[in-house]
């Protein structure tokens, strides 16, 4: 897999990183700053910051010390230069969408793509005369073959979404860039533990910081990392839309990521163990998890991740009314959207994310009555296995 870059180690920069010289107290932990304006002392002191030549806290929507700290942490995992918070990882989507791609312009995105991603490109971004191509995830030719002259971002997520799909991220940026054209990832199931796509040639990247980041669903929000030229224009657009997280979510985030290399470590060794397990399964058709050599980008996952992440999809062999017993007979997993929390959840895509299509619609996307995600939290392997073991068994005591 993947080896680390000299520095510090993950934990000690998930503990350390973005807070311990930047403190205005001697506070050990950031202070939540539960404030939405920042009052001057003077005149002249405005004046010296509205000249650029002291750097401070105005208003709330512009920045605030607690998720400054935030920032600063996340660009010490990722490697960037600069980060900015979103109140959630659409947010951060459509508001770097809307700041980096002109009127009439051309996008190119992978076909697992977040389906409220597609959505806002469909719904909303065509308004703006914005074109869409949508691509095989692990087919770089396509991605030639794709870019226009009008091109101006590739985005994709990896790995995606359900079936995790892991991009040849650095194939891929070879050709965007030698078309002039921008890559954005949405890095969200590995988080900048497992892989740091600015390392491999990404302009962009963002993580939807509901999930791994914050690691125990009790937060939404979102981030973007890159260059500070490339996230400049990116805060000037937050600013105006207006998309900003509050201090107490941005200190329960900041809380979180200090843990977010241990949880990492027990979330891949689950997903693992649990993968691994539904695998050999006679009731289990086929399993996702590009840990196993069975996924189709295991050599690149390899290659470029240092880990696999907690969530596992798979097929039961059953069919829709089948596989909703095998997910009520689970009795750790909570039934609930997300992933990357400390609890174990479980959802079927046909009756979750896509009950809005037609069993015609969801086939199209790949989502069949059998699929299912799990994102194997933080519990004891063992239990989680016992649990998936004894729901099986009731599918097949009842087929």
């Amino acid at each position: 897999m993947a080896k680390r870059a000299q520095g510090p180690g993950d934990s000690t920069r998930a503990v350390h990183g973005g807070e311990r010289d930047h403190q205005a107290t001697d506070a050990v932990t950031t202070p939540i700053y539960q404030t939405s304006t920042f009052w001057f002392r003077n005149s002249e002191e405005l004046r010296r910051f509205q000249e650029g030549k002291i750097r401070r806290d105005e208003y709330g929507r512009y920045g605030n010390p607690t998720w400054r700290a935030v920032e600063r942490k996340l660009c010490s995992f990722e490697g960037a230069e600069a980060a900015v918070l979103f109140a959630s990882g659409m947010c951060a989507a459509t508001t770097i969408f809307l700041a980096l791609l002109p009127k009439n312009s051309h996008l190119v995105i992978t076909s697992d793509c977040y389906r409220r991603t597609r959505q806002f490109i469909r719904q909303y971004l065509t308004k703006l005369g914005v074109e869409t191509s949508v691509i095989d995830p692990a087919d770089t030719k396509q991605l030639a073959d794709a870019i226009r002259d009008e091109t101006a971002i590739f985005f994709t997520e990896s790995p995606t979404n359900p079936y995790l799909r892991v991009i040849d991220l650095k194939e891929a940026v070879k050709v965007a860039h030698a078309r002039g054209v921008k890559v954005m990832v949405d890095s969200t199931f590995a988080s900048p533990v497992n892989h740091r796509a600015l390392g491999h040639g990404a302009d962009l990247v963002i993580h939807s910081a509901t999930k791994y980041l914050g690691g125990h669903n009790d937060l939404l929000a979102g981030v973007a990392l890159g260059s500070t030229e490339a996230i400049a224009p990116i805060r000037e657009a937050v600013g105006v839309l207006g998309g900003v997280t509050d201090a107490n979510s941005a200190y329960l985030l900041l809380r979180g990521l200090k843990t977010l290399s241990l949880r990492m470590e027990r979330h891949g060794d689950n997903g693992l163990r649990v993968a691994r397990f539904l695998e050999e399964h006679p009731r289990v058709r086929r399993v996702w998890y590009p840990g196993l050599e069975s996924h189709p980008d295991y050599e690149v996952a390899r290659r470029l991740m240092r880990g696999f992440g907690g969530v596992v999809t798979f097929e039961v062999d059953a069919d829709l009314e089948g596989t909703c017993r095998f997910i009520d007979a689970c009795r750790i997993p909570y039934i609930a959207p997300s992933l990357g929390g400390v609890e174990t959840l479980i959802e079927m895509p046909a009756i979750m994310s896509f009950w809005d299509l037609t069993p015609e619609e969801r086939l199209k996307l790949g989502i069949t009555d059998s699929l299912v995600r799990l994102s194997c939290g933080i519990e004891d392997s063992h239990d989680l296995i016992a649990d998936l073991e004894q729901a099986l068994a009731a599918v097949l005591q009842s087929a």
